[in-house]
C-alpha cells in the first residue's frame, strides 16, 4: 500500500470526535503540575497539541528536522532531537529481535490542510470534521509525534489491524519508551481526555526521560500531566442487550469518549447503554438520527447515558457551574461499515 493511502487510512481512525455541541467548548482545566519547560530559543519539547489546543504560530519558523526514506519507500520527516532518539531506541530494541520504523512521523499545516480539503470534496465537510484532525490541531504537526510500524520475519506490517495483534511486541516496545524520552500518548481507557483511541504504535518525545518516566509509572496522559484535565477513570455499563454484543458497545463507549473530549473542563464519570426497550421506535430514532446536520446515511441507532461534572467556571458555556450532569443522552449512529458517530447530545 502506498503512503497516500496508508495516510488516509490512519487518519480514517481518528476518534469520530470533532463535532461539537455549540457553547460547549470553554471551561476550566486542573491546576498545572509540570513545570514551564519553554525554551527560549527552541521548541517547547512539552508542547500540547490536540483538538482543543492549536499548534503554536511560531513553531515550524523554529523547527528543525530529519528526513529518510523507510523500508516501505516512503519519505518520513521527524523532529531532529526525536528522530536522534528513536534511532536509539530502535537500536536497543534490535537487541531483542523487536524491529520497527517509522510510517509517518511530521505532517505540515500546509499538507494537513490539502488533507482536509481533499476528503471534503470526496466525502463532504461533516464526515471530514468527524475524521481528520482540522489543520493546526493535529499532534504529527510538532514533528514529536511518530507512528510506528513492525516488521516481523522480514516483512513490513503497517495496517492498524494487524499491528494490534501483536500485543506482546508492543507491551515491550512501551517499556523502554521512557528512556529515552518518548512516551505512549493515546492510553487505552483515556480517550474522554485525549480524544482519541488507544494507538499502541503512536509514540511522542518529549526529551525528558525522567519526567517521561513519571507519566508512564503513573498511566497518565500528556494532558493530565500538564495540569490541562484531571485524570478520571469512566464506569462503563453494559446492561443487557440482545441487539448489540460486548464489542459493538465498546466500540460505541469509545467514541462517546472521544467525542466527550471536547468539553474541556468537564469530567466524566460514567457511561451506560440506554437499553434495547430505547429502540422500541429503531425506523423512528434512526430517521430521526439520519435528518439531523451529519447523519444521512446511517444503518442502526443507539442511546448512551452519561453522568459528568462540569467546570467551575463555566464562561461561556452552555452548563450550568460545578454541577453533577446525569442521564445525559448521547445518540449515535452507524454507518455501513460498522463505525460509530456521536449525532446528538442533550436531555
Amino acid at each position: 500500500m502506498n503512503s497516500k493511502k496508508r495516510t488516509v487510512k490512519r487518519l480514517a481512525t481518528l476518534c469520530l470526535a470533532a463535532v461539537l455541541t455549540i457553547g460547549m467548548l470553554a471551561g476550566c482545566g486542573a491546576d498545572k503540575n509540570a513545570a514551564d519547560d519553554k525554551k527560549e530559543d527552541g521548541i517547547d519539547y512539552l508542547v500540547l497539541v490536540n483538538k482543543l489546543n492549536k499548534l503554536p504560530d511560531d513553531w515550524e519558523d523554529k523547527l528543525t528536522t530529519e528526513k529518510f526514506t523507510n523500508t516501505v519507500g516512503d519519505e518520513v520527516e521527524v523532529e531532529t532531537k526525536a528522530y536522534e532518539a528513536y534511532l536509539k531506541l530502535k537500536e536497543d530494541l534490535e537487541k531483542e529481535d523487536i524491529h520497527v520504523d517509522l510510517d509517518s512521523a511530521r505532517r505540515s499545516v500546509d499538507e494537513q490542510q490539502r488533507i482536509w480539503d481533499d476528503f471534503t470534496e470526496k466525502y463532504g465537510e461533516a464526515y471530514t470534521a468527524k475524521t481528520v484532525a482540522k489543520p493546526g490541531y493535529s499532534e504529527h504537526h510538532t514533528g514529536l509525534a511518530l507512528d510506528l510500524y513492525l516488521i516481523i520475519d522480514g516483512k513490513d506490517v503497517v495496517e492498524n489491524e494487524d499491528m494490534i495483534k501483536y500485543t506482546d511486541i508492543w507491551a515491550k516496545i512501551h517499556e523502554k519508551l521512557p528512556q529515552y524520552g518518548f512516551i505512549l500518548r493515546y492510553l487505552e481507557g483515556k480517550e474522554h481526555i485525549t480524544g482519541y483511541g488507544y494507538e499502541p504504535w503512536h509514540i511522542r518525545y518529549i526529551d525528558d526521560p525522567e519526567k517521561a518516566a513519571d507519566i508512564t509509572k503513573k498511566g497518565i496522559t500528556l494532558e493530565t500531566y500538564l495540569g490541562e484535565a484531571a485524570d478520571t477513570d469512566v464506569e462503563l455499563d453494559y446492561g443487557k442487550s440482545e441487539i448489540f454484543d460486548k464489542a459493538t458497545l465498546d466500540e460505541a463507549f469509545v467514541q462517546t469518549k472521544c467525542y466527550f473530549a471536547s468539553w474541556k473542563g468537564c469530567e466524566l464519570h460514567k457511561l451506560a447503554y440506554a437499553g434495547d426497550d430505547k429502540l422500541t421506535n429503531v425506523k423512528e430514532n434512526l430517521d430521526w438520527v439520519n435528518s439531523l446536520e451529519g447523519g444521512g446515511e446511517y444503518v442502526k441507532v443507539m442511546e448512551i447515558i452519561g453522568n459528568f461534572h462540569s467546570p467551575k467556571d463555566n464562561k461561556g458555556t452552555a452548563w450550568e457551574p460545578d454541577m453533577e450532569y446525569e442521564d445525559y443522552q448521547f445518540w449515535l449512529g452507524m454507518d455501513e461499515e460498522g463505525s460509530w458517530s456521536v449525532v446528538s447530545t442533550g436531555y
